[in-house]
């Protein structure tokens, strides 16, 4: 499923790292940010979350949430934001039904293999629960600069 930018952010309730939930109802009237990613403690997706941990001071003052969302286990996730100490809620959608909803469930190939896997891809939902601009197939280095400049123009 492709999504556009304007539409309707697609509902989700998942269990998330420190005992919480990462629910749409619950970010109802603020503007939030979802980013999915392959898999925890792996290279690209530490420099992400370490990215988005550094810039959350900022996300914070202007009042958004960052969730990070993968279908790892949470006990994956809890082990993963322990050791660099992530403080925002990483999301567990072991089923991937939120990720395919967000357009983040993908074909890809490695080494000629096909496989249906996770694209690195960056949602901001806007405070009245519209996409507000997404990030398909996201190159990591300034990544999370990029986003926040997108929600200082919101």
């Amino acid at each position: 499923m492709s999504l556009h930018e304007g539409a309707k952010a697609p509902d989700f309730n998942m269990p998330a790292t420190g005992g919480r939930m990462a629910a749409l109802k619950e970010l109802k009237g603020k503007p939030f940010v979802l980013y999915f990613y392959p898999r925890a403690d792996t290279p690209g997706c530490t420099k992400e979350a370490c990215a988005f941990q550094e810039g959350l001071p900022a996300f914070s003052r202007l009042g958004v949430t960052i969730i990070g969302v993968s279908k790892d286990s949470m006990k994956a996730l809890e082990k993963f934001a322990e050791k660099y100490k992530l403080t925002f809620p990483l999301a567990s959608d072991t089923d991937a039904k939120v990720i395919d909803a967000y357009g983040a469930w993908q074909e890809k190939s490695l080494y000629g293999r096909k496989y249906m896997g996770i694209e690195r891809s960056t949602v901001l939902v806007d405070a009245a629960g519209n996409v507000a601009r997404h990030w398909p197939k996201v190159k990591v280095a300034g990544h999370a600069d990029d986003v926040l400049a997108a929600v200082k123009a919101l």
